[in-house]
């Protein structure tokens, strides 16, 4: 018999970038239905507001501040996770940067590295622990785990002056589908999520400018911007004992933009 499939009680998530947009969203949507979560970010005063947001739906909630492109500060912060919560079911790595639009042929090695370093090398130390710690559980008999990354439209598509960006996103695209096989043994799935043109801070330069809104949002078929409460069910259903046969997807999160 079937039933209670998408309850989360008894579960944990970590959020990196959680302190807002699509990242609070996914929160969002897994506190209210019984997961507890921590919050990871690097501003202190959105972190206090998020937690207060997500406080009240009940489950237990945390925040800490993580630079996830620093590898010590991640391992510190897991194992303050772990603290608090005494487990990790899933691990959302959703931190992420914008570049400087700078166009390709004049990039410097610090702005390309820049972005690599949030974008992927935060994720890589993101799932290295959290990965580990699953395989580890399920090895002392308790097989459950959930690896989902966010990924971009500029992952599958041509984005001009962003070729870091997308060489990130591309990148995590390739590395959740390897670890959902190499992690499938341990009752772990591997999961990205990617958005189309969503109202957060990252993009409210571009939704501030009148020409693109002109040129974009007629393209988007549902003729309206996304918001981070559209991504709270898919990180509810990832989330869930009903996804447990499912895994290596990309869930596109887009209005029908890209199929446009």
């Amino acid at each position: 018999m079937i039933k209670n499939l998408f309850d989360l009680s008894g579960r944990v998530a970590v959020i990196t970038g959680g302190n807002g947009g699509i990242g609070l969203g996914m929160a969002e949507g897994l506190a209210s239905q019984g997961c507890e979560v921590s919050i990871w970010g690097t501003n202190d005063d959105k972190n206090a507001a998020a937690l207060e947001t997500l406080q009240a739906y009940g489950p237990k909630v945390s925040a800490l501040n993580c630079n996830v492109a620093d590898e010590t500060a991640v391992q510190v912060a897991f194992a303050e996770t772990l603290k608090t919560h005494s487990r990790v079911d899933g691990c959302f790595a959703n931190a992420g940067i914008g570049g400087s639009g700078t166009r390709f042929d004049e990039t410097s090695a610090e702005e390309w590295h820049r972005v690599i370093d949030v974008n992927l090398n935060g994720v890589f130390y993101t799932f290295k622990h959290a990965a580990r710690h699953m395989r580890e559980r399920s090895e002392g008999g308790d097989s459950f785990g959930r690896l989902i990354g966010t990924a971009s439209l500029a992952a599958i598509s041509g984005q001009a002056r962003g070729q870091h960006y997308a060489a990130t996103k591309g990148g995590l695209i390739s590395m959740v589908k390897a670890l959902a096989v190499e992690y499938a043994r341990y009752g772990v799935t591997a999961h990205t999520i990617l958005p189309g043109w969503i109202e957060t801070a990252m993009t409210e330069n571009s939704f501030g400018w009148d020409t693109f809104v002109e040129k974009v949002k007629p393209r988007v078929p549902m003729r309206r911007w996304g918001e981070p409460e559209d991504f709270a069910a898919v990180a509810v259903y990832i989330m869930s004992q009903g996804s447990g046969y499912h895994t290596a997807e990309t869930f596109l999160v887009d209005g029908g933009y890209a199929n446009f």
